[in-house]
């Protein structure tokens, strides 16, 4: 069954869709209160328009749905999805930052308290999250001295010989030991550490200030010293204060900054009216984001603020690139709340999306009480999301633009590490790529001036050398590169960097001396190599003595940048030659296949391993039954053979 005569068979029902490649991969989740309907829009010609959309309709080549009974529980099911399957085409949360909670292990004989970062079902009682992170762990330490409960390990189910130390020098109330303290006094000091987490401050110093004035009237003074010192930690924590707002309320504020495909999110956290912490999120290159579809059932829901209120600056900056905000924050919202232990009763946000409302009513439904998601336009809410926006666009530079050290100080420490006269303004890479000797190509990338120069950069085909011999291949291109730079009188880089060992670095030595350039001599040329998993840098001249750079060194960072981009430039042309010869040869020996059809074959699966791995009904997507059989007729004896 092709794809379109399959989703003729989906059913007009609440659920998620699953596109898949000729591999099986999972490539975009989504999910629809009319699967029927969401998916036929796929194959509308405004929506193939899109020039992402279209990407990946053309990648698809299968579909699988799910149906569930109603729009929530597609909304909870995407989210799992996209979490398990982690689909190229949808939004990734790329951070796994996560923040404590303090456990209180009710379920003990003599509770204790820790810091944790993972929620159990297991009897304990959590209170947090906390930011910022080292707050818990402030607070644990607090409960500790102040309230003397246990800090160790030691296992309390039974009791022990003697106490530790903490016991000894007043930090703790010796539950370890018969007689130390009772039941009831250790419950006590649970009690008031439960109040204390649970922010019933009020009630606490009322409790503590009671049981000091008795303690003092029956002369236990000691006691009485420790809740007077207890009820001054209490009023310390309610004295600290933090940026404030009008209202005294748990809210997450968000704010983007998007350009050229990178993206900075900034999260800012408010517990109890007060901007407590902060997270960045950061995106260097965003998955083609697929625009939003509006099934037909949808029409009345598809008005978002941003088609009727004025853009902000971050929403216009993305437009040209045909990025779609709603649908990111749509997709990033499910990810980092759906399934957490907290959520705050409000969430503002930058832009609207079409499923706010769902995803606050299935949030609330979850966590037992009201939850707003909402799109300020105006007020003192919309001031402070775009004050949130304001430092995500910081973040941005501080990411994006912004190098530390500065490019002289890590051009100075090149010099230095090449024992150069002058400072390298340039540096020239080159990196063979081929698999078992056959189509074996080099590239050459540019580094110039603190950035790569993509203008400059140039393949290779290594015509001379045949089978495995990257020493020669290295030669053959170094010498063609700047014997042509010599022939046209154009300056020589600063430095010629070589990705491999010494062998690689002797071959391209050769080559620049037969064509008189002699490298490390004043006014030449650096020539160096960087090899592989050791990260030792060659220096021509002085190969005994190999240059080792610290692992957190800007000048390493440097140059295995531009070693990544020489290897994965030549990855990449090494694959387009292949995907040429495999066009020219293998496809054109199939009978009924000719280059009209061989060329969308090519686009809709993308490469012949993919038309090699494709199924007869995948591949009467694209071609007649008959064409299809012969093509599986082919690659099924091919395989056969091998």
């Amino acid at each position: 069954m092709d794809l379109h005569e399959k989703i003729r068979t989906i059913p007009a029902l609440p659920g998620c869709y699953l596109y898949k490649n000729a591999e099986g991969v999972v490539i975009y989740v989504g999910k629809a209160k009319n699967l029927r309907a969401r998916v036929r829009s796929y194959f509308l010609e405004s929506s193939q328009a899109n020039a992402k959309t279209g990407s990946l309709m053309r990648e698809a080549v299968d579909i699988e749905y799910i149906t569930v009974a109603n729009e929530r529980e597609a909304l909870a099911l995407e989210d799992n999805l996209i979490k398990q399957r982690q689909p190229r085409y949808n939004i990734l949360l790329r951070d796994d930052k996560t923040y404590p909670y303090i456990q209180l292990t009710m379920n003990d004989r003599y509770p204790k308290v820790f810091v944790t970062r993972r929620l159990r079902r297991n009897g304990s009682a959590y209170f947090g999250p906390y930011f910022p992170s080292n707050l818990a762990y402030r607070l644990v330490e607090l409960i500790h001295r102040s309230f003397l409960i246990p800090s160790c390990k030691v296992d309390l189910s039974r009791y022990h010989p003697r106490a530790c130390l903490q016991y000894y020098i007043k930090r703790c109330l010796g539950p370890c030991v018969e007689g130390l303290t009772t039941p009831e006094v250790y419950a006590q000091a649970i009690r008031d550490v439960q109040m204390f987490l649970n922010g019933k401050t009020d009630e606490l110093e009322a409790s503590l200030t009671e049981r000091m004035e008795q303690a003092a009237a029956a002369e236990l003074y000691e006691l009485a010293a420790r809740l007077r010192d207890q009820i001054v930690t209490v009023h310390q924590m309610q004295e600290k204060q933090r940026m404030a707002t009008a209202d005294n309320e748990d809210a997450d504020v968000f704010g983007f900054h998007y350009e050229s495909g990178m993206m900075a999110v900034n999260l800012f956290h408010m517990r109890g009216g007060k901007i407590v912490d902060r997270r960045d999120l950061f995106w260097e290159e965003l998955p083609e984001l697929i625009a939003p579809l509006v099934e037909e059932s949808d029409e009345e829901d598809s008005t978002l603020r941003t088609e009727t209120a004025p853009k902000t600056e971050t929403e216009a900056s993305g437009a040209a690139d045909d990025f779609h905000p709603a649908e990111f924050f749509s997709s990033l919202l499910k990810q980092i709340y759906l399934g957490n232990a907290y959520v705050p009763r409000s969430i503002l946000l930058p832009v609207d999306f079409a499923d706010r409302a769902l995803l606050a009513e299935l949030l609330t439904e979850r966590t037992g009480h009201r939850i707003e998601i909402l799109a300020p336009q105006r007020g003192e809410k919309r001031s402070l999301v775009d004050l949130v926006c304001l430092n995500a666009k910081q973040s941005f530079d501080q990411r994006f633009r912004v190098m530390q050290p500065a490019m002289k100080a890590i051009q100075e420490s090149l010099q230095d590490a090449l024992t150069m006269e002058e400072l390298p303004r340039r540096i020239e890479c080159f990196d063979i790529s081929h698999i078992q000797g056959a189509e074996t190509v080099a590239s050459m990338v540019v580094w110039e001036d603190g950035a790569m120069k993509k203008a400059d950069y140039r393949k290779f085909q290594v015509k001379t050398v045949t089978g495995v011999d990257d020493f020669a291949s290295m030669r053959e291109v170094v010498g063609r590169r700047y014997k042509r730079l010599l022939e046209e009188k154009k300056p020589l880089p600063s430095v010629i960097l070589i990705d491999g060992g010494l062998g690689q670095l002797h071959s391209a030595a050769d080559a620049l001396a037969e064509i008189g350039i002699q490298p490390g001599v004043p006014g030449q040329p650096a020539l160096a190599s960087i090899a592989k998993r050791e990260e030792l840098l060659y220096v021509y001249g002085q190969e005994s003595e190999p240059v080792v750079l610290d692992r957190r060194s800007p000048v390493l960072h440097l140059i295995q940048k531009i070693r990544d981009e020489s290897h994965r430039f030549a990855v990449t042309y090494h694959r387009k030659r292949r995907e040429m010869r495999d066009r020219d040869s293998e496809l054109d020996t199939i009978p009924g296949v000719g280059p009209r059809t061989r060329q969308r074959l090519l686009e809709h699966f993308g490469s012949v391993r993919g038309i090699s791995q494709a199924a007869p009904d995948a591949l009467t997507a694209v071609v007649s039954a008959a064409t299809a059989a012969r093509i599986r007729e082919h690659f099924d004896a091919a395989a056969a053979t091998r």
